[in-house]
């Protein structure tokens, strides 16, 4: 499809339809991907604006009008859900234009997972909503702090301390010594947990003082009923929050206003954006975000990490006043989002002298020194890929690094995993999980080397009908991946790895000859043994060193391939013997099997699980119990019952 720039009448038809109305608008390429979302309280003069002065546009929007070959819009009733709808768009959907927060792992988050009737309380590093119940604090930046604090607060608070009970019929030691309500076995209610749980959120949420309060009132009423014993307990949570915020030394003049704190440091590819949770003149919480910075004002930074910030937050949450080192772009629509989601006044400003231009400058420090750590790392990436770059003889550094494994136990639930390094970093969102189909290939029969061609064949096909067609796939290896966009193809990588030796370079490099690919990709092999390369065609290995750091890097590669392949066979191994021992139960389909798994959470909690309780679960009777319960211990009444049938039954006949 032509660009609207290319088609002026279109163009100008397609700008009257578009309304006038507050809204998103989404502006899509010729393949239908998406470019740029944007918002707007006038919809229509808003995307008229990016085709009248294109001069007046920065180089990187300049670029991106040149690409436009349609645009949607979506209406809205206000600026305030405009806003909201951008930024669960841009989320979502990772548009290449607009301003991309990126994902650091070294900063984690606090999830409590409120979706559950009794909650857990973890750190993960790994972003992702299985329920919209559920609720994620941070990305915080001091991990070291962020352990403590939750290491306290359990024992603070009686939670529970395991993902799943120690025992099926008793409570373990925790129970004992208070650290845990007994939620394995039920001793507190969903309801009362859930109360602790909120008390809980509230230290996390920087709302320690108010938190304190509340226990001190609770302490009180607990006295005036004389429960002294209640009273101790309240007491001896007071004195650990204590203990909590004794770290929080930061202190300030002014202690009777919250407020939050935005500032960032940037170079020409990187920002480090730090915003400090100031509550009651006390710093209570440190979060970091990086993001690109390539033409990017730094005010439409700020404003991108506040709009993802405070969206996921809950309404106590967000201050009375933001402070923000750049004006914002959008600074009057902010306002009134963020006063509707807290349902108070919020104020954001700009200062340039005394004491908040301080605490701006105070948070411009610390984003410094997280610049300058991820440039670190960036150079370090960048030396290990230059240095394989000289190592394969390329012509340039390779940005996408492709490294493959196979994994199986003799022969059995055969896959393989595709793993994918962009810039020496690993980019989770490419890696692809693979099943072996090969017939040949089952329990007891394994081939390596045929699993690889196969993986080979059907990774790189597509590449194959597409040369076949005329693309000039062999001047990728001088242009990257990346520049190509036909056909939606953009992922064709700068360097393959396979975890093997000669023998699983030759099966690849066949595979590869069937798809006339075999002069167009660069191909190396990593041996587990000696930490050898070998190349196509070479009987021995190239000369490097294990602490090389081109070869450090194919090592991370081959070890992550590995762990993915391993945890993937392992996930379909536990599937096939999930289903070998319940779907042959008469009556128990998928369904049940999944009810079934869900209630007992493990097999073996249903084999050791008695009639009655098994009838306990989802969509099981007494009837289903009792064969449920029959086919693990055909022993207790398998016989008898055979014999009245007029059959002898074999105990081991019903066993998987």
């Amino acid at each position: 499809m032509p660009t609207l720039l290319e088609q002026p009448d279109r163009l100008e038809r397609r700008l009257k339809d578009i309304p006038t109305e507050p809204g998103c608008y989404l502006m899509r390429d010729a393949e239908d991907r998406l470019l740029y979302v944007g918002k707007s309280k006038s919809l229509r003069s808003r995307v008229r604006s990016y085709f009248r002065s294109r001069h007046d546009l920065s180089p990187r929007i300049r670029l991106m009008v040149r690409q436009i070959a349609e645009i949607e819009f979506i209406v809205t009733d206000s600026e305030a859900e405009a806003l909201a709808l951008e930024s669960n768009l841009i989320k979502n959907q990772q548009p290449h234009f607009n301003v991309l927060l990126k994902d650091d792992k070294k900063y984690p988050y606090l999830c409590i997972t409120w979706s559950e009737a009794y909650p857990r309380i973890f750190i993960t590093r790994r972003r992702r909503f299985r329920s919209p119940l559920d609720r994620f604090y941070g990305p915080y930046v001091d991990v070291g702090l962020l352990r403590k604090t939750l290491f306290l607060v359990k024992r603070v608070f009686p939670l529970r301390q395991r993902p799943r009970p120690l025992h099926q019929d008793r409570t373990c030691l925790n129970y004992n010594i208070g650290r845990c309500p007994g939620v394995c076995q039920e001793q507190i209610s969903s309801e009362d947990y859930h109360r602790t749980l909120r008390k809980v959120a509230m230290v996390f949420q920087g709302r320690s003082d108010e938190l304190q309060k509340l226990l001190h009132q609770q302490m009180d009423r607990y006295a005036e009923r004389l429960d002294f014993e209640a009273a101790a307990k309240v007491r001896d949570q007071l004195q650990g929050l204590d203990q909590l915020t004794a770290d929080q030394k930061m202190s300030l003049p002014d202690a009777s206003v919250s407020r939050d704190v935005i500032a960032m440091a940037a170079d020409e590819r990187l920002a480090a954006v730090q915003l400090f949770q100031m509550r009651a003149g006390k710093l209570v919480g440190r979060l970091g975000y990086m993001a690109d910075a390539c033409n990017q004002d730094p005010g439409q930074i700020l404003q991108r990490v506040i709009e993802e910030h405070y969206s996921q937050v809950d309404a106590v949450e967000i201050p009375p006043e933001l402070l923000v080192q750049h004006p914002l772009l959008q600074q009057p629509l902010l306002e009134e989002w963020l006063t509707e989601q807290r349902e108070r006044r919020v104020q954001i400003h700009c200062p340039k002298q005394r004491q908040k231009a301080d605490l701006i400058e105070l948070v411009q420090r610390n984003a410094d020194y997280e610049l300058q750590r991820a440039k670190q790392g960036q150079e370090q990436q960048a030396l290990a890929t230059e240095d394989l770059a000289q190592l394969l003889e390329l012509p340039s550094p390779p940005r996408r690094i492709e490294g493959y494994d196979i994994s199986h136990i003799q022969g059995s639930d055969a896959v393989a995993s595709q793993v994918v390094f962009i810039d020496g970093l690993p980019a989770k969102q490419h890696y692809r999980k693979y099943k072996i189909r090969s017939s040949s290939i089952r329990a007891g029969h394994s081939d390596d080397f045929m699993a690889m061609a196969e993986i080979m064949r059907r990774r790189f096909r597509r590449w194959s009908r597409a040369k076949a067609e005329g693309v000039d796939v062999g001047a990728l290896r001088h242009r990257g991946g990346s520049a190509l966009q036909t056909d939606g193809l953009n992922d064709w990588p700068d360097v393959v790895m396979i975890d093997g030796g000669k023998g699983q370079l030759s099966a690849v490099m066949e595979a590869l000859r069937e798809l006339d690919l075999q002069q167009d990709l660069n191909v190396c092999s990593l041996a587990k043994q000696r930490e050898e390369i070998f190349l196509p065609g070479e009987s021995q290995p190239l000369e490097s060193e294990p602490d090389q750091l081109g070869v450090a890097l194919l090592r991370r590669l081959r070890d992550e391939a590995h762990r993915f392949a391993v945890s993937f066979h392992r996930q379909q191994r536990g599937e096939r013997m999930k289903r070998s021992r319940l779907s042959d139960i008469p009556g128990v389909g998928p369904k049940r099997v999944k009810d079934l798994l869900g209630h007992f959470h493990s097999i073996d909690a249903i084999q050791l699980a008695p009639v009655e309780t098994l009838a306990l679960a989802p969509g099981v009777g007494l009837a289903l119990a009792r064969d449920i319960h029959r086919f693990f211990h055909p022993d207790e009444d398998g016989n008898q019952e055979g014999e009245q049938d007029g059959q002898i039954k074999d105990p081991d006949s019903s066993t998987p």
